[in-house]
């Protein structure tokens, strides 16, 4: 098969790009990307969301003069949902579009040329086709592309694809406007908690302090759409996510707060689908939800998207935020940076809430004058 290369750099086994599989398997996927029966995305029409379709995740209008009803608008669909779509949020549609066609032209690229950027699991940064570093693991049906953005330091152009000409200075551009985005939005989430509007990015670092890194995702043609998924079902580890959905084809599904049925999101043209991730999660104490989701993939179409990850400082203890915990409202969960806690998905991959399921777990089965239920965990 083409397109295939050695991990030797910290990868257990031979890694496939998606892409090589789309173009040689034929009618038939390879088992290793087949899902098990209870993972299987529904493809149906009932499991659309929008118009005709059901539920949909919540519209929040950024534009509002009323700067207490944005807040509220923001909250009330993080307490309930996790997700929002964000129209008239600032970013201008055409730096989307050209951001988008411009990683659209690098997995247009020949193999030969994408395979220069190829990464390892000592940063993930760079082109890559699978998470966890466990042999034999389940695959997803995607290959994509990471990079870092914050801090500065972590930030090398090098690393970037130098095709097409335009990427670079594209995603520079879109990448200092979604900071700034996200900045806004967690003002929105501390006030919508009754706190000053700068609690929560203190928590992460404050201005400059905090991380910030790009996955871009390209999803091949897949001749068994019903059999895999894009991106398996979990809830984002870090802060928060800004996602720049494909412009023509859908594919992201969210479990519903109601019976936790999936529905598939029907995205507004121009908007950024915003969701909480398991930092802001731990911090709002339970207040935000981190909401699993997933990825369909389809049988005739390609498609892109693109995955803005705002984080806490890497380094900066993370736990309920005091204000927050009352003795009615014990902590839900022990303090752990960033860093400890991506460990467990850099070597399992995605599993939907486990991560932070265990360590809730963990925070009240321990006695409350114990005082390692404050600490950080022996493993993550």
């Amino acid at each position: 098969m083409t397109s295939c290369f050695n991990g030797g750099a910290g990868w257990p086994e031979p890694v496939v790009r998606v892409q090589a599989v789309s173009d040689t398997c034929g009618a038939t996927i390879p088992e290793r990307y087949v899902k098990p029966l209870s993972e299987r995305p529904s493809l149906s029409p009932a499991a659309a969301g929008g118009a005709g379709g059901g539920p949909n995740i919540p519209v929040v209008d950024l534009s509002m003069p009323d700067a207490d009803a944005t807040s509220e608008a923001v909250a009330a669909a993080c307490r309930e949902w996790g997700f929002f779509q964000a129209v008239n949020h600032g970013v201008r549609p055409e730096l989307l579009r050209s951001a988008r066609a411009a990683w659209r032209g690098f997995f247009r690229q020949p193999a030969e040329v994408r395979e220069r950027y190829a990464n390892s699991p000592a940063t993930y940064e760079g082109y890559g086709s699978r998470l966890g570093t466990a042999k034999g693991g389940p695959l997803d049906w995607g290959d994509y592309y990471f990079l870092h953005l914050l801090p500065p330091s972590l930030k090398s152009h090098d690393k970037w694809p130098s095709l097409p000409a335009s990427l670079r200075e594209a995603t520079e551009e879109y990448g200092e406007e979604v900071v700034q985005l996200c900045r806004r939005v967690m003002r929105l989430l501390s006030t919508g908690l009754g706190l000053e509007a700068g609690r929560l990015q203190a928590a992460f670092g404050g201005e400059g302090g905090e991380g910030a890194c790009m996955r871009v995702n390209f999803y091949p043609r897949c001749p068994q759409p019903e059999l895999t998924l894009g991106v398996a079902a979990h809830s984002d580890p870090g802060g928060m996510t800004m996602l720049l959905v494909d412009d023509h084809v859908r594919g992201l599904q969210v479990r519903s707060p109601d019976a936790g049925k999936w529905i598939t999101v029907d995205p507004v043209p121009d908007a950024f689908i915003f969701n909480i991730g398991d930092q802001i999660q731990v911090l709002s104490n339970a207040a935000y939800k981190s909401v699993e989701h997933r990825v369909a993939v389809s049988a005739a179409e390609e498609r892109l998207s693109m995955a803005f990850f705002y984080n806490p400082r890497s380094d900066l203890p993370i736990a309920p935020m005091p204000e927050l915990v009352a003795p009615g409202r014990p902590a839900l969960y022990p303090e752990m940076t960033f860093d400890e806690y991506r460990v467990f998905i850099r070597q399992r991959g995605l599993a939907g809430k486990a991560q932070l399921q265990s360590l809730q777990a963990k925070a009240t089965a321990a006695p409350a004058d114990d005082p390692a239920a404050g600490g950080s965990p022996s493993s993550s």
